[in-house]
Order: C-alpha cells, then sequence, then structure tokens
C-alpha cells in the first residue's frame, strides 16, 4: 500500500479555506463597520491621507499565510502599499519599508 504524501506547511491552506476567507472580506466590504474605516481615509500602512473610493481592504496577515477575514485582521490601505506588500506579514512590510 503506497501512502499519500501530504502537505504539513503552516502556510498551506487549501482551496476551500482561500475561497470561504476571500467571500468572507467580500461580504465585510458591504457593511457599516468597512464604511466607516474607509471614511477615516487613512492608509493603515502609510498613513497618508485618500479619497475612501482608492483605499482597497488588506489582510494584515494574509490569507494565503493563514489570515482570517475577521475584523480584527482587516484595514483600509492605499493600492501602493497593499501592492507592495504582496503575501507578507504587516510587521515584515513595516521592516522592509524601514530597511529601504
Amino acid at each position: 500500500m503506497k501512502v499519500k504524501e501530504e502537505v504539513f506547511s503552516p502556510f498551506y491552506m487549501d482551496d476551500e479555506f482561500l475561497k470561504r476567507e476571500r467571500q468572507k472580506a467580500k461580504e465585510l466590504k458591504k457593511t457599516k463597520w468597512w464604511q466607516r474605516k474607509l471614511s477615516q481615509g487613512r492608509c493603515y500602512y502609510c498613513g497618508r491621507k485618500f479619497p475612501p473610493s482608492v483605499l482597497t481592504m488588506d489582510h494584515i496577515v494574509p490569507i494565503s499565510r493563514g489570515g482570517r477575514s475577521v475584523k480584527s485582521n482587516l484595514v483600509p490601505a492605499c493600492q501602493n502599499c497593499n501592492f507592495s506588500k504582496k503575501h507578507q506579514l504587516g510587521f515584515e512590510f513595516e521592516l522592509k519599508k524601514i530597511n529601504e
């Protein structure tokens, strides 16, 4: 009998988990809580002011690294910071900015 090799990475997330968390984030975008966050107009990472329409939702701990779509893990971010952060944890991104 052959034993099937499984992935035991702490960062491995199956497709169902990713799909479920993305759907939760999409639903949270419709809430008054998220609208209030956007209305402040501040990027969580660079602190600059932006019109709410250009801010994006970012997971401080990315879904791909085990993060969840919960209020404590979601922040508004400008497109530049969100794109630059990619799949890094929030503190990894901050350290990278300091070292540049």
